[in-house]
């Protein structure tokens, strides 16, 4: 019986041993600290917040690229469909790219009169803050 009880008394005591050099360790590590639980906490809390401002921060900039991106594609599909409605100007190829409100306009122009005209279909659209009219007359 004896030996029987010094087998089961042996994990018992491994185990409690293992856990108190477990605390020590912990302890030891914690010295450095000399903070509270609450200021702990309280430090844990700061950060959260901190991380959670800067991702709401981040996200406000995705959808404003998006919504500037969203803009300017139409604003690009207005500005074609009004140089497609044009009876001179849907004859050309016309590439029209959008940046941040600022329209480009690339390719050939028949005459200096569509060229004009292009610049003014492209500002009467709305959410237009500029025309690069980069259009070559008599360019084919």
């Amino acid at each position: 019986m004896t030996q029987q009880h010094t087998s089961r008394a042996f994990p018992r005591t491994a185990g409690l041993l293992s856990a108190l050099v477990l605390t020590v360790g912990l302890a030891a590590c914690d010295r450095a600290d000399d903070r509270t639980a609450g200021q702990k906490v309280d430090a844990a809390v700061e950060k959260t917040e901190s991380a959670a401002a800067n991702a709401r921060e981040e996200a406000s900039k995705a959808a404003a690229s998006v919504e500037n991106r969203v803009d300017d594609m139409t604003i690009t599909a207005s500005v074609n469909a009004g140089l497609a409605k044009d009876p001179v100007l849907s004859a050309v190829k016309i590439d029209v790219d959008t940046k941040s409100g600022v329209v480009t306009l690339t390719g050939p122009a028949p005459t200096p009169d569509a060229k004009d005209r292009a610049t003014t279909i492209a500002q009467n659209v709305k959410g237009v803050a500029g025309v690069n009219n980069n259009l070559q007359v008599g360019a084919s």
